[in-house]
């Protein structure tokens, strides 16, 4: 999958992995990790630009005696999903003529 396109549906996916309930890293990781590659390397960096575009906030709280830190989705952070849920849609028109023109031009 092509690199510019893969990092931008992982923002996605991370922001759909939240859209529900607050989570943190490794359990976001391990849901991710489901439909696309994805390591700590990659995550993080995702996660701090999304908090810094005011997408996610964060909160830190104990578990096992230990500091998590805990993401959630914004408001922003939920129109931005709305977004993208339109933008799919004319995706998915393009891909359909990509498609037919790629079988059409085959036969």
């Amino acid at each position: 999958m092509d690199i510019q396109l893969k990092k931008g549906l992982l923002e996605i996916c991370v922001l759909a992995s939240l859209s529900s309930e607050q989570s943190y890293g490794y359990k976001i990781m391990t849901e991710l990790s489901s439909i696309l590659e994805i390591s700590e390397s990659t995550l993080y960096p995702i996660l701090k630009r999304l908090e810094h575009a005011c997408l996610l906030s964060t909160k830190q709280i104990v578990h096992n005696g230990r500091l998590r830190k805990y993401y959630q989705i914004t408001n922003q952070g939920k129109q931005k999903l709305i977004d993208y849920g339109k933008d799919i849609e004319n995706l998915h028109k393009v891909t359909q003529f990509v498609k037919d023109k790629l079988y059409t031009g085959n036969q």
